[in-house]
C-alpha cells in the first residue's frame, strides 16, 4: 500500500465500506466511514487533495485515538467497550505500511546522528526532523525521540 496515492486509499475504503454493508459488518462498516470522514475533513483543511503521507497520517491519528479510548476504558473497566474500540482500531492499522521494528528505527536514528554531526542532547531536534522524514509513517514518533534521546547520551 506504500506506493498508493490518497485518492486510491480514499477509493478503498469507499469499495470495502460497501463490502461491509453488504456483508452486514456493523463494526468494520462503521470504522470505514469514520476514517473516510476524516479524510474529507483533511482535504477541506488542507484545501484539497491529501498526499499518501498526509492520508497515513489521518488514519494514524485515529488509531491513536483508538488507542487512548482504549487506555480510558480499560481504567474504567468497561471490557466491553475495550473489545468494541480493538476492534476498530484493527480495521483501520489494515489500512496503514508496515511499522518498523525498533532495530530498524536505531539504525536510521544512527545514520541520522552521524550525518546530522549530532554530538550530544542538544541536537535531539534536529535528529529527529530528519529521523521523522526517512522513517516516514513507517514509525511512531514517540519510540523515534526515545531512540534518539538513549543515542544521543551515548546509550547503546
Amino acid at each position: 500500500m506504500p506506493d498508493e496515492t490518497a485518492t486510491g486509499l480514499a477509493e478503498r475504503l469507499d469499495e470495502d465500506a460497501k463490502a461491509a454493508m453488504r456483508a452486514g459488518e456493523k463494526v468494520r462498516l462503521g470504522s470505514l466511514r469514520r476514517a473516510r470522514a476524516a479524510l474529507k475533513n483533511a482535504e477541506i483543511e488542507n484545501r484539497g487533495a491529501l498526499s499518501d503521507d498526509g492520508a497515513v497520517k489521518v488514519l494514524r491519528g485515529l488509531v491513536k485515538q483508538h488507542h487512548e479510548s482504549i487506555d480510558q476504558f480499560q481504567a474504567g473497566g468497561r471490557e466491553d467497550l475495550v473489545a468494541r474500540e480493538t476492534e476498530e482500531m484493527a480495521v483501520l492499522e489494515s489500512y496503514l505500511p508496515a511499522q518498523m521494528d525498533e532495530a530498524a528505527i536505531e539504525g536510521v536514528v544512527s545514520e541520522v546522528i552521524t550525518a546530522e554531526g549530532a554530538a550530544g542532547p542538544g541536537d535531539l531536534g534536529r535528529v529527529m526532523k530528519a529521523a521523522m522524514a526517512r522513517v516516514g509513517g513507517q514509525a511512531d514518533g514517540k519510540e523515534v525521540r526515545a531512540i534518539a534521546q538513549r543515542l544521543l547520551e551515548g546509550g547503546s
